[in-house]
Parts: structure tokens; sequence; C-alpha cells
């Protein structure tokens, strides 16, 4: 009696554990029905294979009746689904969507040099004046006793440097920076790497008329030709332009020329085949004549800058570089527009004129 017993609970158990898995089997069922369906089984619209079958006219014809019967449904769709992005097609559309790589392909970009060679400053006012010497007559002489000493003279000149301001815009959708947030990233990048490209012509060629900031070239000293000789290179004219500095008891700090001239002066060899400048086997610092060579597009071809920029000129930041982002501009609102403004304020003050030389390397 006891043996049946213990048969009977044996059985009850495994009775028990059978249905309990067979119920978590139907709930893992359940849950995989309740899900979406993947993207291969999906159209183009995003209706799956089911809604097109209850869709289809053979299925409705037997919806009303209770006959037993097959209902063929139109497959073709599914075969012959978007693979591809062609004519009316998106890849948000495609079976096969496309392979989006992150990020945006930039442009090349120019290397910034020309405000890293001339001495920095910061200012909270508007303009930036300072009293500069603009002549000197030294009659300086040996005198004997009790006799009239000479006079000499200085004249002054009172200089402004107006503080200017450089600025873009860019219109944004609220959708595309609340969609695409690396995308205002960019703008601030490309804004910014554009304004300092402007900067940079500025500082160069700036011609002071208007907004313009008056620049190193406008005021530098023209290079004397009479230091040419007959037959003088590229490398000479530099040096006879760093021995016009000196000539105005200056000592130059830098070179400015262009990436071609840069190429031709490197390229220059001696008698016996032998690279002048550098060795295209072991490099070497971008110098000439003991000076820094600084090479950007910004400089004409066949034009060169040789001064003592260290000390010639000085660059005042009054507002660096912001980067800035409005809904309330004009009818930004309304739209769901947005303006982004990149700006900047700077003052140029070129103290020493003649210490600074500009010129052509062919008469």
């Amino acid at each position: 009696m006891t043996n049946l017993a213990t048969m009977i609970s044996d059985l009850g158990n495994e009775f028990k554990a059978s249905t309990g898995d067979l119920s978590s089997r139907i709930s893992e069922l359940e849950k995989r029905a309740a899900r979406e369906p993947s993207g291969d089984m999906l159209y183009a619209n995003g209706e799956t294979i089911a809604d097109k079958m209850v869709e289809s006219a053979a299925f409705k014809s037997l919806e009303g009746g209770r006959v037993r019967g097959r209902a063929h449904v139109e497959m073709a769709a599914i075969t012959s689904g978007n693979t591809t992005v062609g004519t009316g097609r998106s890849a948000a559309t495609s079976l096969v969507g496309a392979d989006r790589r992150p990020g945006i392909v930039t442009p090349a970009e120019r290397v910034l040099t020309v405000r890293d060679l001339i001495a920095p400053g910061e200012t909270s006012a508007g303009s930036i004046e300072y009293v500069k010497e603009t002549g000197f007559t030294n009659n300086a002489a040996p005198v004997a006793e009790t006799t009239q000493k000479p006079y000499s003279d200085l004249t002054f000149d009172l200089v402004t440097a107006p503080v200017r301001t450089i600025a873009h815009l860019f219109k944004l959708s609220k959708q595309i920076m609340d969609d695409a947030p690396g995308l205002v990233s960019y703008v601030n990048v490309r804004g910014t790497s554009g304004l300092k490209l402007k900067e940079e012509n500025q500082l160069l060629f700036g011609d002071g008329t208007g907004q313009n900031l008056l620049g190193l070239i406008p005021q530098a000293t023209v290079f004397d030709d009479a230091l040419r000789s007959t037959g003088d290179t590229r490398v000479d004219t530099l040096r006879r332009a760093i021995q016009q500095v000196r000539r105005a008891e200056y000592r130059a700090s830098g070179i400015i020329m262009n990436p071609d001239d840069l190429a031709d002066l490197e390229l220059t060899k001696d008698a016996g085949g032998n690279y002048i400048i550098v060795d295209p086997v072991e490099g070497g610092q971008g110098r000439v004549w003991r000076l820094p060579i600084v090479d950007t597009t910004a400089m004409p071809a066949g034009q060169f800058l040789v001064g003592a920029l260290d000390t010639a000129a000085q660059l005042f930041d009054r507002q660096q570089v912001i980067f800035e982002i409005s809904t309330e501009n004009a009818d930004d609102f309304e739209k769901n527009m947005a303006t982004a403004r990149i700006e900047e304020r700077l003052a140029l003050a070129v103290y020493r004129p003649e210490s600074i030389v500009t010129g052509q390397f062919e008469a």
C-alpha cells in the first residue's frame, strides 16, 4: 500500500513538472509573437507579410463565408522589393539599408600660421591708441665749453587701430538640430574655420577701409630693389630683405611665403646636385638664414614678407571667437528655425612698419 501511494505521488510530481515546462514554452511563444517583425519581413512601406495576406482580395473572399478553401496571395513584392536605392526610392525604403559611415567628410583646410607670428594682446576698449615717433633730427655733436649746444628734435603722431568685427551667420531648422545634434558642432567647427581664414587674409592684406583691418603688407616697407645683384636666387633675395630689416636697426624673426615658392626654395641644388636648404632623407626645420619659414596660401605666389614680427606688430583680442544660437531672430520662432552666429572682435597695431619688408622674388 505504501509503494502504491509513493508511485501515485511521483506521478503527480512528474505531471506538475511537465505542465510547468509546457506553460513556460507557451509563454515564450506568446512573447515572440508579440514582438515587432524583423526588418527583412517588412515591405518598403512598413507592412508585414501577414498584413499583405489579410488585405489581399483572395483572403477577403473567404472572410465572409464559412466554407473551407485556400487563398493565394501575391508574394512577388517580397522578392522584388527595393534592394538598392534608385528612382523614386530611398535608403529608408530599401530592404537592404545603406552602410552609413559616421561623421561628415570635410574638405581640406588651410593651416593657420600668421597669428602665431604676431605678439598677442587683449583689450576691453573699442580701439587701440598709441603714440608713434615719426621723425628724429639728431644734431648731437661735440661742443666746446661755454658754446651753444645744438638742438635736436623729435616728432610724434597719435595712431588709432580700431577694433573690427569679423562674423557670419547660419540658418538651421529646429528639427535638424534635434535629430542630428552632431551637426550643430560641425557648423561650429567649420564656421569658426571659415572665420579664421578671413582673419588671416585681413592680417596680411586688410586695406583699412570700411570695416577692414589695416594689415601687415599695406603698412610694410617695400623691398629695395637696389639691394639685388645679378644672378640672385630666391635664397639671395630673402637674405637681402633680412639685410634691409637689419639696416633699419631691427632683427627679423620670421619669413612668410607661398607654399609653391617654398617648394622651389627647398628644391634648389648646388653645383654638385645637393639640396641646399634641407636634406630630403633626414628632413630638417623649415628655416632659411636662421629664420623660421611660414608657408601659407594666403600669400600669393612670387611674393614674400620678412620682418621682426614679434616686435613690429601686436594683435589685440577684444572678443575671441564665440558661437551663439538664437530662435528669436526675425520669424525663426514661427518657422521652427534657428540662427547661428559666429564672430570675433580684434584690432591690429603695427608699431614699426620699417621693420617689415615685403616684395617680389622676381625684380
